[in-house]
């Protein structure tokens, strides 16, 4: 972090750690003004998931959006490395009582066009902003980067039995058996160890059962996708190893403006988050940004 507070310094605007008020405490972020003027200029607040930070966002979109004239605001949110770190905050569902705050402080700064505020999400923030969307409705526009519908279905698929069953045996006081499998897991796999361990730390519980239930409840169902009502783009990584086939889902429960963007291995975008091809894909979907704000360079 003070490696990149110290090169963020050297920019032109620079690039200016902010703390964003939240609850009894704050939220460490950076602010991306496309230049000195103080104009106010469409707007993109973007938050990562899992494991990513805000100083991470700059090489994944925030510095291409300031390419393209928009004022920027990353910050990290409750079970992400800064505030999980600093003020042992961990996740929560109800991310819209995260980003009204972020909107709150954003309009309050003079680069920010406030009828042009949108928000992009990415990996596990692609259920985390569009929950936040469905609830704050001054948002302009919403990218999910890529789209998640229902966390849960991670939990329960490799669990005997159908939906109810699973998330039963997740939530008991005690399921000796499965409790068993996931020691089993750890000591075979290191990706889901280390993926059951970040889990349990970030989620702040004690055992990879209960790390397991708590996706259970980061879930656009019951209609919560539904109440989204700005436009949306959902992407889609042809090869995404995490959460197949659930952009799709999340595109065909919206009753807002729409759009479902496919990037492909051929194009060397169809992993995750597209990683093999970032200029690529945040080109794709810019434009989508700009003709939805009807931006002019």
């Amino acid at each position: 972090m003070a490696c990149f507070q110290a090169a963020a310094a050297l920019y032109t605007p620079r690039i200016e750690p902010v703390r964003i008020p939240y609850e009894d405490t704050t939220l460490p972020g950076y602010l991306y003004q496309a230049d000195a003027t103080g104009t106010p200029r469409p707007t993109l607040i973007m938050h990562s998931g899992f494991d990513g930070t805000a100083e991470e966002l700059h090489f994944s979109g925030a510095l291409a959006a300031v390419e393209r004239g928009y004022t920027v605001l990353t910050f990290d949110g409750p079970g992400q490395p800064g505030p999980r770190h600093r003020e042992g905050l961990v996740f929560r569902p109800d991310w819209e009582n995260v980003i009204t705050p972020v909107v709150d402080f954003a309009e309050a700064l003079p680069d920010v066009d406030n009828s042009r505020i949108a928000l992009l999400g990415s990996s596990m923030g692609g259920v985390l902003a569009p929950r936040a969307a469905a609830f704050e409705h001054r948002l302009a526009a919403l990218i999910a980067v890529d789209g998640v519908y229902d966390l849960g279905q991670i939990s329960v698929r490799n669990i005997p039995g159908d939906r109810d069953e699973a998330e039963r045996l997740l939530r008991a006081d005690s399921a000796p058996e499965l409790d068993a499998r996931f020691e089993q897991i750890l000591a075979q796999d290191a990706t889901a160890r280390w993926a059951i361990n970040h889990g349990m730390y970030v989620m702040g519980v004690d055992t990879p059962r209960a790390f397991s239930a708590s996706y259970l409840d980061y879930t656009l169902q019951d209609g919560i996708a539904e109440q989204i009502q700005c436009p949306t783009l959902v992407c889609d990584a042809a090869e995404d190893e995490f959460f197949k086939g659930q952009p799709e889902q999340l595109y065909n429960h919206l009753t807002c403006p729409r759009t479902l963007m496919m990037f492909t291995a051929e194009e060397g975008a169809g992993a995750h988050c597209h990683p093999g091809a970032m200029r690529l894909s945040l080109a794709r979907i810019y434009d989508w940004l700009d003709d939805t704000l009807t931006t002019t360079p």
